[in-house]
C-alpha cells in the first residue's frame, strides 16, 4: 500500500527549523537557502537529508535515483549513499553525452531560456523502479522532463522527492496526472509579508 500523503510530505524539522530561521523570500516568491543547501552545502544537514529521503522512499523498493545537474546533485547524492543505490544524473548545457542518448528541452527561469537535459541512455536499465530527487519542486517541468525520459529508457518512476515543495506553483499537479507520488520534506504554501508560511508546521504538541 502507498504511503499516505501525511507521511511522505510530514515537515522535517531540521530543514524546516533552518528555514524558518535563516530562508530569505525575494518578492514573496523566491526562497534564497542557497547558502545551505543547494551553493554552499552544510553538509551535516545535507547527510540529515539523505537519511530521511532514504526512509520516505524505502516503500517504493527503488532501484536507481535520477535527478539533474547541479542543484539537484547533492540531495540525491546523499540519499544514494544511505541507500547504497546508483545515480545519474542529466546534463545541462548542450553537452557531449554518448548515444544513444536522452534528452529534453526545458525552460530555466533563473536564466530566462532553454537548456537541455541530455542522459546515455543504457545509464537507465529498462524495467528499473527509479526516484526523480531533487532540490526544489516549483514549476515541475525538470521533474517532469527526468520522468519522460526515465520512461522513455524502458524504466518506471515510482516516486518523485524534493527537500522544497512551493505548492502555489503547479509542480505536484504535473506529476500527479502522471501518477508520480510525491515526497517533500518542506511545504511552503505562500509566502506571507516576507516569511514562508510551511504546511504542518509548527508540529502539533
Amino acid at each position: 500500500m502507498e504511503p499516505s500523503h501525511l507521511s511522505l510530505c510530514a515537515p522535517f524539522p531540521p530543514l524546516v527549523q533552518r528555514i524558518e530561521r535563516e530562508g530569505i523570500v525575494v518578492h514573496n516568491h523566491i526562497l534564497k537557502i542557497d547558502h545551505f543547501l543547494n551553493h554552499r552545502i552544510e553538509t551535516d544537514l545535507m547527510a540529515a537529508i539523505g537519511t530521511e529521503l532514504t526512509a520516505r522512499l524505502e516503500p517504493f523498493s527503488i532501484d536507481l535515483i535520477v535527478t539533474a545537474e547541479a542543484s539537484g546533485i547533492p540531495p540525491a547524492l546523499a540519499t544514494a549513499l544511505v541507500a547504497r543505490l546508483p545515480l545519474v544524473y542529466a546534463k545541462k548545457y548542450d553537452p557531449d553525452v554518448p548515444t544513444p542518448a536522452l534528452h529534453r528541452r526545458i525552460p530555466s527561469p533563473t536564466r530566462g531560456r532553454e537548456v537541455q537535459l541530455a542522459i546515455t541512455a543504457r545509464f537507465i536499465p529498462a524495467g528499473s523502479r527509479v526516484a526523480i530527487i531533487d532540490d526544489f519542486l516549483a514549476n515541475g517541468r525538470t521533474a517532469l522532463a527526468l520522468s519522460e525520459m526515465v520512461r522513455e529508457a524502458g524504466a518506471d518512476v515510482v516516486a518523485a522527492a524534493f527537500v522544497v515543495e512551493k505548492q502555489f506553483q503547479p509542480g505536484r499537479r504535473l506529476l500527479q496526472e502522471q501518477r508520480i507520488p510525491v515526497i517533500a520534506l518542506a511545504q511552503i504554501a505562500r509566502f506571507v509579508d516576507g516569511r514562508p508560511e510551511i504546511t504542518g508546521w509548527p508540529l502539533p504538541v
